[in-house]
C-alpha cells in the first residue's frame, strides 16, 4: 500500500503495493500551504499509519476460520485503503483549515471490486454498514414478528388445524409446505395450547392419585391396627388399667403438664406421645389423655399398655366412654355425619361438576385436602368440647396426630394468655410466604352476605394443631354454642360459606378469645411444603406435617420424614412384623 502526493500538492494517490492500480485519489483544491505544515502532516500520518495497519489486520484476522482466503485479502486491502483515506482527510482536515473540497475519485474497476466486496462474505459483514451507511435491520425484523404474534394471538385457532406431533416433524413439514410467518406461529400456538392442556390434565390427575393415597388406610398401619386388636383380647397385660388404679387421681391434677390428643392412628399416636416424652425436662410431670373411636380403642390401649412410657403417665378412653359425648349435646355433629350431601361431598367423585379449565392445580389441591373424610370425624371436632370432656382440668395443650415434638413444651403453662382462651400461632407472617400467608379470605367466601358482614378479610388467621388452652376462661365464654350456630349456617347454605374442615368455624367461635405465641413453637406445612427449611425444622418445637403427604405414607417428602421416623420403634414386634415404612 503506497500514498503519494503530486508535485503540486494538489492530490493525494493512494495505490496498491505493486503500483499498478491506483485505489483512491484525493483532489485538493488549489490553497497556498507552508512547507511547515506539510512536514508536520506527514510526520504524523507516518505515526499513525502503522497502528491503522495493525488494527485492521486484528479485524481481518479475527474471521479466518469464517472467511475464505480471498475475502481475507480482498477486506485487508480495502480495510487497509479505507483507514488511511480516513486518516489522512481528518489529518488534513484538522491541519488545513484552507480545505475547501475533498473529491473521492474511483474508477468503474475499482467500484466493482468495492460493491462486491460488500455485498458478500466476512467483507460486506464488516465493512458494509460502515461504508455504504447501511444500519441494522434486526430490530424492524423484531417489530415484524412482535406483529404477527399479536394478530395470531388475537385470533382463534381454525378448526381442523392439523398439528405436528414433535418439533421434527414441524420442521419437517415447514420445509415441504413453505408456512410462512403467521401459519407458523399459527401452527406453533396450537401445538403449546395441547401441550398446556396435556400437562395441566396430568397434574389434575396427580393430585385426584396423591388425595386418594393420603384418604387411604396403609396396609402397615391397618395390619398394626387389626393385630393390636387381636392382642387385646387375648392377652390380659394389654388390657390392664390405663393408668394404674394408683395414678388415676393425677389425671385431674393442675400441678401435671396435660395434653390432649384425639385420633384413630394407633402409629402416629405412638410417636407423637413418645416424642413428647423424650424431649421433655421432666417426663414425670406429663399427663397424656389419647382419645379415640370405639372401633380403634382395643388396638390403642393395647399399644399403650404394652409399651409404657414411664414416667410419664398415658390415659386412653373412647368417644363413646365419656358420658357427655350424646346426641343431645354434639346434634350438628350428628347431623353432619348423617347428612347424606355432606358424605356425598366428602365421599363422592370429587371430579363431577368442577370446571378445571377455570382451576388452578394448587386451588384444585387445596380443595381437595378440604374434602378430606376426616373433616365429618367426630374426633375432629372433639376439641371444641374440651372443658366439658375434662371438666377438672384448667389448662391443656391439644396436639393433632401429625405433629412431632422436640423440645420441652412445659414453658407453654407459663404463658400469660392475658385472659384469652386460646394460645396459638398466626400464619399470616414468617419467612415461608406459602405457609404463613394465611388471612380470613384464604378460608371463607366472602361473597356470601354473612361472610361478609361479621368477618374482616384482612385478619389474620392462626393454627390448630398445637395450641394451649385456658378451661377455665373457655367456661366463662360461649365458644361452643357458636361454633355450632355458625356449623348449621353453612349447612343451610349447603357449605358454601366455607369448605375447609374444622379450622374456619373455629376461626369464627374463637373471634376476639385468641393470643399469638411465638412462632417457633409451632412450624406448619410439613405436609404440603417441599422446600421446608430444614435449619427451620431443627429449630421449632413442634413440627406439624399438615397437609397430604403425611411422614407414614409413601407420598411423604423423603427429606422431612427423618424427623417423624427417629420416634417410630423399630425395634417392636408389632411394627417390626407389619413392615412399617419399609
Amino acid at each position: 500500500m503506497q500514498l503519494h502526493f503530486s508535485p503540486s500538492m494538489r492530490s493525494v494517490t493512494i495505490s496498491s503495493s505493486n503500483g499498478f492500480i491506483d485505489l483512491m485519489k484525493i483532489k485538493i483544491a488549489a490553497r497556498h500551504i507552508s512547507y511547515r505544515t506539510l512536514f508536520h502532516t506527514i510526520l504524523i500520518l507516518a505515526f499513525l499509519l502503522p497502528f491503522v495497519f495493525i488494527l485492521t489486520a486484528v479485524v481481518t484476522l479475527e474471521g479466518v476460520n469464517n472467511c475464505s482466503s480471498f475475502d481475507r485479502s480482498v477486506e485487508f486491502s480495502i480495510s487497509t485503503s479505507a483507514s488511511l483515506l480516513y486518516a489522512a482527510v481528518r489529518e488534513l482536515q484538522c491541519r488545513w483549515s484552507c480545505l475547501l473540497l475533498i473529491e473521492v475519485v474511483e474508477s468503474e474497476f475499482h467500484l466493482l471490486v468495492l460493491v462486491w466486496a460488500l455485498s458478500d462474505g466476512c467483507l460486506g459483514r464488516r465493512l458494509g454498514p460502515r461504508l455504504l451507511g447501511r444500519v441494522d435491520d434486526s430490530g424492524r425484523l423484531v417489530r415484524d414478528f412482535y406483529k404477527i404474534l399479536n394478530q395470531v394471538n388475537s385470533e382463534e385457532i381454525p378448526d381442523g388445524l392439523k398439528l405436528p406431533q414433535s418439533f421434527s416433524q414441524l420442521v419437517s413439514e415447514m420445509k415441504s409446505n413453505k408456512y410462512n410467518a403467521k401459519d407458523f406461529a399459527m401452527i406453533l400456538r396450537g401445538m403449546m395450547e395441547r401441550s398446556e392442556r396435556e400437562i395441566k390434565e396430568s397434574k389434575f390427575a396427580e393430585l385426584m392419585n396423591k388425595h386418594f393415597a393420603a384418604t387411604a388406610i396403609p396396609k402397615g398401619i391397618h395390619c398394626l391396627s387389626l393385630r393390636l386388636t387381636d392382642e387385646y383380647s387375648s392377652n390380659a397385660h394389654a388390657r390392664k388399667q390405663l393408668p394404674s388404679p394408683e395414678m388415676l387421681p393425677v389425671l385431674s391434677d393442675n400441678s401435671y403438664n396435660h395434653f390432649v390428643l384425639s385420633t384413630d392412628n394407633i402409629l402416629a399416636a405412638s410417636v407423637v406421645v413418645s416424642s413428647a416424652v423424650q424431649s421433655s425436662l421432666k417426663p414425670e410431670k406429663i399427663v397424656f389423655h389419647v382419645i379415640t373411636d370405639k372401633k380403634t380403642y382395643a388396638g390403642m390401649h393395647s399399644w399403650f399398655a404394652l409399651n409404657p412410657l414411664s414416667p410419664a403417665i398415658v390415659e386412653v378412653k373412647g368417644v363413646h366412654q365419656f358420658d357427655w359425648l350424646t346426641r343431645e349435646n354434639v346434634p350438628v355433629l350428628e347431623a353432619v355425619e348423617k347428612h347424606f350431601g355432606i358424605r356425598n361431598y366428602y365421599h363422592g367423585n370429587h371430579i363431577a361438576g368442577a370446571n378445571l379449565s377455570d382451576t388452578t392445580p394448587r386451588s384444585f389441591a387445596s380443595k381437595l385436602q378440604a374434602r378430606s373424610p376426616k373433616y365429618i370425624s367426630l374426633l375432629n371436632h372433639l376439641r371444641i368440647y374440651l372443658p366439658e370432656l375434662f371438666p377438672n382440668l384448667d389448662k391443656v395443650v391439644f396436639l393433632d396426630d401429625d405433629v412431632v415434638i422436640q423440645r420441652d413444651l412445659s414453658p407453654l403453662w407459663d404463658i400469660d394468655l392475658g385472659g384469652k382462651v386460646n394460645g396459638a400461632v398466626e400464619t399470616c407472617k414468617g419467612e415461608d410466604e406459602w405457609v404463613m400467608s394465611k388471612r380470613l379470605r384464604n378460608y371463607f367466601n366472602f361473597s356470601h352476605p354473612l361472610i361478609s358482614k361479621n368477618l374482616n378479610p384482612d385478619e389474620c388467621a392462626w393454627a390448630y394443631g398445637m395450641n394451649i388452652f385456658d378451661l377455665r376462661a373457655w367456661r366463662k365464654t360461649n365458644i361452643r354454642d357458636t361454633y355450632h350456630t355458625w356449623l348449621k349456617e353453612n349447612l343451610k347454605s349447603n357449605l358454601t360459606m366455607w369448605k375447609l374442615g374444622t379450622l374456619p368455624p373455629a376461626l369464627i367461635a374463637f373471634k376476639g378469645h385468641v393470643h399469638p405465641i411465638d412462632p417457633s413453637w409451632h412450624m406448619l406445612g410439613l405436609g404440603y411444603q417441599n422446600k421446608t427449611n430444614i435449619d427451620s425444622v431443627k429449630k421449632a418445637a413442634v413440627i406439624h406435617y399438615n397437609g397430604q403427604s403425611k411422614p407414614w405414607l409413601e407420598i411423604g417428602f423423603e427429606h422431612l420424614r427423618p424427623f417423624w421416623t427417629k420416634y417410630v420403634n423399630y425395634s417392636n414386634d408389632f411394627i417390626r412384623n407389619c413392615h412399617i415404612l419399609e
